[in-house]
């Protein structure tokens, strides 16, 4: 059994002060906080312009937030001696770049704490500030500019794109409308089986211009590397993408696919409904009642749940309920297939079946199968390319939901954009040394 040894108890080991170039000389307990004296292990007492030795002038003080140790906040007292040059008269003052940057309210150990608690740890603002022993506006701006500088403008970045999906999202919701962002996502960990996704960018906005002009932003070789992107049924976005990234392969994520016809589904059952009861559906009436088997997939419906859209589908009066949701199943059982050219195929044939010869009754399919055609060879690349969906989009766009209700709402969209890309651009493996 390996037996690990242990040195003397030392406080400028314990509290990593070593590593920033302190040596503590002091403690003390004040109410809520631990303080500790320090001082620069190498006094810098040289003069810079003769190399005379300097002559001791006093000392200064500088009080810096450092990382906490358990729930009590630690505050670094830094004693910055002062000296005057015995040769030329100059004076200065020890450097104390190592411990934090000038004027800074946090050391270098600290701000790494705030930055890795908001990360890796996910933890909000208030709790860093807290954990810290500052103001809520000090944590931000401290752990916001680290990571710009530490993460976000890292010019390597964006290295290794090839995969990218792209979808809107909602920042704010205001009275007036909501406030939408249009996000970029790097799917290409998650075709390759590498890990999962991660946010490349968010722009203000949601329309062809803007993603347009982001892509219109990143370099040309950038851009050449790009093979597939991944996206809904917004036209704007596949235009933007076919103008800026002509050679990249579109392709339109199975989830929004399956919804345009859910919605189809959807929209006949309530037209049938008023058609044949005169009212919106009801508790007790046919349709409403099965509103939510519809969209169950054959192979998971439950004896009661298959014996219900019998009896539904046995009225003639249903006969485009029935007609909408055989379309449904199709598409879902052609996503379901394991043989993507089989799933292809099926696909397809769906597609083929709501293009031509649809009677005019079913307004619903018609106007699905005039989408599906439009559209028909994005959706078909899917089974070429079967590792390419926005679902990890929809995934980001969750985890940006629970931030933003953690934060309890943002009102600057620049703040949103960085906390977002701190929170899921992929970087818990830069801060996190066993990730790595």
């Amino acid at each position: 059994m390996h037996h690990a040894t242990f040195a003397s108890p030392d406080l400028t080991t314990f509290c990593r002060l070593d590593d920033l170039g302190l040596t503590v000389v002091g403690q003390r307990l004040d109410p809520g906080r631990a303080v500790l004296e320090c001082r620069m292990t190498d006094p810098d007492r040289w003069c810079r312009v003769c190399g005379a030795e300097g002559i001791p002038r006093g000392t200064s003080a500088r009080r810096l937030a450092h990382e906490p140790f358990g729930h009590r906040p630690t505050l670094l007292l830094l004693r910055i001696r002062r000296f005057t040059c015995s040769g030329c008269g100059r004076f200065w003052q020890e450097d104390t770049t190592t411990v934090a940057e000038p004027k800074a309210a946090l050391s270098r150990g600290g701000t790494r704490w705030a930055l890795e608690a908001l990360v890796i740890d996910h933890l909000t603002v208030s709790r860093v500030a807290a954990g810290l022993g500052v103001a809520w506006h000090t944590a931000n701006t401290a752990v916001l500019n680290e990571g710009r500088r530490l993460l976000i403008d890292d010019p390597d970045r964006f290295d290794g794109v090839t995969t990218i999906g792209v979808d809107e999202h909602v920042w704010r919701h205001t009275r007036h409308g909501d406030k939408y962002v249009t996000v970029i996502i790097d799917l290409t960990p998650v075709r390759a089986g590498t890990g999962p996704s991660r946010l490349l960018d968010m722009v203000e906005g949601r329309s062809k211009a803007v993603f347009k002009q982001w892509l219109a932003g990143r370099p040309q070789a950038w851009r050449d590397r790009i093979k597939v992107v991944a996206m809904d049924g917004f036209t704007g976005f596949k235009t933007a993408a076919a103008e800026e990234l002509p050679k990249a392969a579109a392709v339109m994520d199975p989830f929004h696919v399956v919804r345009l016809a859910g919605d189809a589904l959807d929209v006949c059952r309530r037209r049938i409904q008023l058609a044949t009861c005169g009212h919106r559906g009801r508790k007790g009436d046919p349709l409403f009642t099965a509103r939510r088997t519809l969209h169950t997939g054959t192979g998971l419906l439950t004896d009661k749940q298959a014996a219900r859209l019998e009896a539904l589908f046995a009225a003639e009066e249903h006969v485009a309920v029935e007609a909408t949701w055989g379309i449904y199943q199709r598409m879902i059982i052609a996503y379901r297939e394991p043989d993507k050219k089989l799933g292809k195929q099926a696909m397809q044939a769906v597609i083929d079946s709501v293009t031509t010869g649809v009677p005019a009754g079913l307004v619903e399919l018609r106007k699905l199968g005039r989408t599906l055609k439009k559209r028909a060879a994005d959706i078909l690349a899917f089974f070429d390319r079967p590792s390419t969906s926005n679902g990890p989009t929809e995934a980001i766009n969750g985890r940006l939901e629970h931030l933003r209700g953690s934060a309890l709402g943002f009102r600057n969209l620049t703040n949103y954009v960085a906390r977002s890309l701190l929170e899921a651009g992929g970087f818990r493996p830069h801060l996190h040394a066993q990730m790595r």
